[in-house]
């Protein structure tokens, strides 16, 4: 079949049912729920696509332009990298779903690096944290070319975050007590990653809880516009514009509790002891509680759930 895509029954990508995101709409911490748009007809694609067909189609500004959806490391790179993996992916029978679970299975597998002591295991909880990202992204890539976004996949990818973010911070926990050394069940660590594993899937789960009340009310799907999350009150609309300068808030994202674990342990290294793992769940915990509370403000000061 030709590289080029063909013209016969071709519509503008971006349109229909190429603008959906079954895959990778669990990118950031507001995704889109769905497919968009009800134009759900079959548009033939070539079976080896080149990278500047995949991005034409796969990379619309509907996905790339998306306010909170989009993670900034895929604005930064990994945007750049992911058409190349989809290219690949595309040339096997391997199914959207199927990318999704590799993005599960590295995310918990980031988790998990963590317990390996020292500067290694950091590492290896980084790497393995934006490769979660990058499956994610070319998940979506995979089920906007060959037309197969569905809720499965929604699903599947917020189980990919939920599952990698509420480990992490057990992982971060269990890595602050020293484990796998003796002694590390004798100190109150292992139960501080545990609340912060609470802290930040309830933070999750708030905006999901946006979606279903809405859903239950019959009220259309929410836009990514400034105006629609902004808090009505003005004294939330200054707290929230200061939190823009010091973005603590986004520090519950697999991608920064990777980066900032890996930052931990450098130190660790040079210090000769566990401090800095300390501290960093100590402070994430305690931030933990202002972005949960924060959080649960602005979605009820703003027009969300209206």
């Amino acid at each position: 079949m030709s590289s080029s895509l063909p013209s016969s029954g071709w519509r503008a990508p971006g349109t229909g049912n190429d603008a959906g995101t079954g895959n990778d709409a669990g990118i950031g911490n507001d995704a889109g729920i769905g497919n968009e748009g009800n134009d759900v007809s079959l548009v033939e694609r070539p079976s080896r696509p080149t990278i500047a067909q995949i991005r034409e189609v796969c990379q619309p500004p509907a996905i790339t332009g998306r306010r909170n959806s989009e993670h900034w490391v895929a604005d930064v790179y990994l945007r750049d990298i992911s058409p190349y993996l989809t290219r690949v992916l595309l040339r096997t029978s391997i199914t959207a779903n199927q990318v999704t679970w590799l993005m599960i299975a590295t995310g918990a597998s980031a988790a998990f690096a963590l317990l390996i002591p020292g500067l290694p295991g950091g590492i290896l909880a980084a790497l393995l944290g934006q490769m979660q990202m990058l499956w994610d992204c070319s998940d979506g890539e995979v089920a906007r070319w060959r037309q197969t976004s569905s809720p499965a996949g929604v699903f599947l990818d917020r189980v990919g975050h939920y599952t990698a973010e509420g480990f992490i911070p057990i992982a971060l926990g269990l890595r602050a007590a020293g484990f796998p050394n003796a002694g590390w069940l004798d100190s109150l660590w292992p139960l501080m990653g545990a609340l912060l594993a609470v802290l930040v899937l309830y933070n999750k789960a708030l905006n999901d809880m946006v979606h279903v009340s809405r859903a239950y009310n019959d009220l259309p799907r929410l836009t990514e516009k400034a105006e629609v999350a902004a808090p009505r009150s003005s004294g939330l609309r200054s707290v929230r514009s200061l939190a823009r300068f010091v973005p603590f808030h986004r520090a519950y994202h697999s991608v920064e509790l990777t980066l900032l674990a890996l930052v931990a342990s450098v130190v660790d290294l040079a210090v000769g002891d566990l401090v800095a793992t300390r501290v960093l769940v100590a402070g994430l915990l305690a931030f933990g509680v202002v972005t949960v509370i924060g959080h649960l403000a602005s979605i009820l000061s703003s027009s969300r759930l209206r």
